[in-house]
């Protein structure tokens, strides 16, 4: 430690060594940096984009995710419909008030979505919240598109 020209030898000095410190610090940043993209891992879902705003989270929340091919999943575990339905029971029994948020890809069709949401209801499930992405501009249906997705009329 070096002393200050006022002070008498073998008397504390009261200053923090700042160098140490720092490396710690950038040792550590440098170790959250690289781990941070490790743990977003997840189901690969391409969500529909519409404008609404986002519901707040309360506490550990009941992900449902269907991909593009079909695949169930309940947060990251792969299940079919019928272990969801038991899964989503045993939940619903010990805490009957709890939420469940559906994630589907875009290109999943309607039908599939709908049994989806009526085996989450079938098991006791009141509440399930549909998760999309925030659209900067909602694409209006020409009638090309109509046509093409099977609509008429005005």
């Amino acid at each position: 430690m070096a002393l200050d020209s006022g002070q008498q030898r073998g008397s504390l000095v009261s200053q923090i060594n700042v160098t140490p410190l720092v490396d710690v610090m950038l040792v550590l940043l440098v170790i959250f940096m690289v781990t941070a993209p490790i743990l977003q891992q997840g189901v690969e879902v391409n969500l529909p984009r519409v404008k609404a705003a986002a519901l707040p989270g309360k506490e550990e929340q009941f992900v449902v995710s269907i991909t593009r091919r079909g695949d169930i999943y309940l947060n990251d575990t792969k299940m079919s419909a019928d272990e969801l339905a038991d899964k989503l029971g045993a939940i619903a029994r010990e805490r009957p008030d709890r939420q469940v948020f559906l994630r589907a890809d875009a290109r999943v069709p309607y039908g599939e979505v709908v049994r989806t949401m009526a085996a989450i209801k079938a098991s006791g499930i009141a509440n399930v919240g549909l998760v999309t992405e925030m659209a900067s501009d909602v694409k209006r249906f020409t009638s090309t598109d109509e046509h093409e997705s099977g609509r008429s009329g005005p």
